[in-house]
């Protein structure tokens, strides 16, 4: 599995992954609908965003539905041949604090169908680097409590948990683990 960036060539096989009902935004059902229409509506402006390191894009809706600025930001898709999930990276300029909205510097998702293959541990080795290139020192990463596999991807890249915290109401206010992968070691 390789990460690879956001392209015409990768896109009907992410398209088929939405349509059937994944989608990287574990938080928000409606997501997959909304990335289907903005792909339909305008391809090229939908993977144009896939790279915002600008952070020029549209701003962000939250799972309760408010919206907060977009920070800049990448995603990489997962890709064996096919589409098998992604990885994203945010970051505020200046520093690696993150806003209180935002959990975590990355987040990822594999499809159902191609989990427990390593996947999803193979992006975030791959994706540290990459952090380290735009400054960061490391990468905080947020879980629910009970996400094992998560946490397991985590800790095989050498993450620390640091605390456990209540995320933010637009969240739920559910109990939540955040775990600090250095990435400058």
């Amino acid at each position: 599995m390789e990460l690879v960036r956001p392209s015409p060539a990768h896109l009907d096989s992410y398209v088929e992954a939405l349509r059937r009902g994944w989608s990287a935004d574990t938080t928000r059902q409606q997501a997959a609908d909304e990335e289907l229409s903005a792909i339909e509506a305008n391809p090229e402006a939908f993977l144009a965003i896939m790279d915002d390191r600008d952070a020029a894009g549209p701003p962000i809706t939250l799972p309760d539905n408010s919206t907060v600025p977009r920070l800049p930001s990448f995603r990489l898709w997962m890709w064996d041949g096919v589409f098998c999930g992604s990885i994203g990276l945010r970051w505020q300029p200046g520093g690696p604090d993150l806003p209180p909205h935002c959990l975590g510097h990355a987040g990822y998702s594999v499809v159902p169908w191609k989990r427990n293959r390593g996947y999803a541990t193979s992006a975030l080795a791959q994706l540290c680097p990459l952090a380290s290139e735009v400054g960061l020192p490391w990468i905080d990463l947020a879980t629910d409590v009970d996400n094992v596999p998560s946490q397991r991807v985590i800790l095989a890249n050498g993450g620390e948990l640091i605390e456990q915290f209540d995320k933010p109401a637009a969240y739920g206010s559910q109990p939540g683990l955040r775990f600090r992968i250095y990435v400058g070691r």
